[in-house]
């Protein structure tokens, strides 16, 4: 039997209704899958492994009833056993925090993103009293010890040289890697709380909103993303977190953005490449670290047709790119729609 990740995977990318991924929620809620082994550099950009993660990630999971404890979940690192259902939940990465809080848990910790001062500021309120056990690269293993947690996510790519530390704490559940396969993580972040079902209405909740917005967009405008990153600029493709956002609405995008990576590093002197209907740029981190300032301020830039025509706009960061779950999902949707709708 065809599973559910894989099942809602080809019907989200085809477009299908709502109504067939709801009905085929309810009557599965779960998977279980082969055990899949790779190295952390594999499904890194670039590795051999990376254009198959959402694929991958959707083999993952449980094959306990929804809800049902104990339950086994397959992940990336073999098999976590969980006796009940967690109540005390750690979460190492921002796309599982967001993954945590679409479904309605509070994790007892978090860590905070190596570039970033605090949580995205779109989570801020629901994380005020929610302890820190340091930055995505640099964990405090005692701090998250202290807390006594009875589950640990995160992501292979992240952990995967951390993952028996994690594992001797509280048992430990990782995707592959964070960014394009986000909706195939959320099911299986699901399925390591037994809240399977509640994730299936949220992802239908998404389905709709997406119909909701395409609604109100006149044509398939094309859209370019920038984002300025210390070190690099990147104009960012189909396998990444608001790749597979666009991909969804039906929206066109640049044919060197058109591509199944996550994204192509430019240089200065080809800012033109980042041209199309709309541009939407961002900057990561520290805006003087960055490129910015020296490409906002060039001629090139300027003389761009959308930017020229006003259609080039600054975006928020932390949920166009950073974000990675459903949450982060509909604030972007309700950007594009605040943007483009009628």
């Amino acid at each position: 039997m065809q599973s559910i990740r894989t099942t809602f995977r080809s019907l989200s990318r085809s477009a299908v209704i709502v109504g067939t991924v709801l009905a085929l929620g309810i009557a599965g809620c779960s998977t279980a899958s082969d055990e899949a082994t790779s190295t952390s550099d594999d499904v890194a950009v670039g590795g051999r492994l990376f254009s198959t993660a959402d694929s991958a990630t959707a083999a993952l999971g449980s094959d306990a009833e929804p809800g049902q404890f104990p339950r086994t979940v397959v992940h990336p690192r073999g098999e976590t056993t969980l006796e009940q259902q967690p109540q005390r939940v750690v979460v190492l990465d921002s796309g599982e925090i967001d993954q945590v809080l679409s479904l309605g848990v509070t994790p007892v910790g978090i860590a905070s993103p190596k570039d970033a001062s605090s949580q995205p500021a779109y989570l801020e309120n629901q994380l005020a009293d929610v302890q820190t056990v340091g930055t995505t690269s640099e964990l405090n293993f005692e701090a998250i010890a202290a807390l006594k947690p009875d589950l640990i996510l995160d992501s292979k790519l992240r952990v995967d040289e951390s993952y028996d530390q994690l594992a001797q704490i509280a048992p430990t559940v990782l995707s592959i890697r964070p960014g394009f396969p986000w909706k195939e993580n959320f099911l299986l972040t699901a399925d390591a709380l037994g809240l399977e079902c509640k994730a299936v209405e949220v992802l239908n909740e998404y389905q709709t909103h997406v119909d909701a917005v395409r609604e109100t967009i006149d044509g398939s405008p094309e859209i370019s993303l920038v984002r300025f990153m210390p070190g690099r600029t990147r104009l960012y493709g189909n396998l990444s977190f608001i790749g597979v956002i666009l991909k969804d609405l039906g929206l066109s995008r640049p044919e060197i953005q058109n591509i199944d990576d996550l994204a192509v590093e430019i240089s200065p002197e080809n800012i033109a490449d980042a041209n199309g209907d709309w541009i939407f740029y961002s900057t990561y981190g520290k805006p003087s670290a960055t490129e910015q300032d020296n490409i906002l301020s060039n001629e090139l830039w300027h003389n761009l047709p959308a930017v020229q025509e006003g259609h080039a706009l600054e975006v928020n960061d932390e949920s166009w790119f950073m974000g990675l779950g459903p949450l982060g999902a509909n604030e972007v949707l309700n950007d594009i729609e605040n943007i483009l709708g009628s």
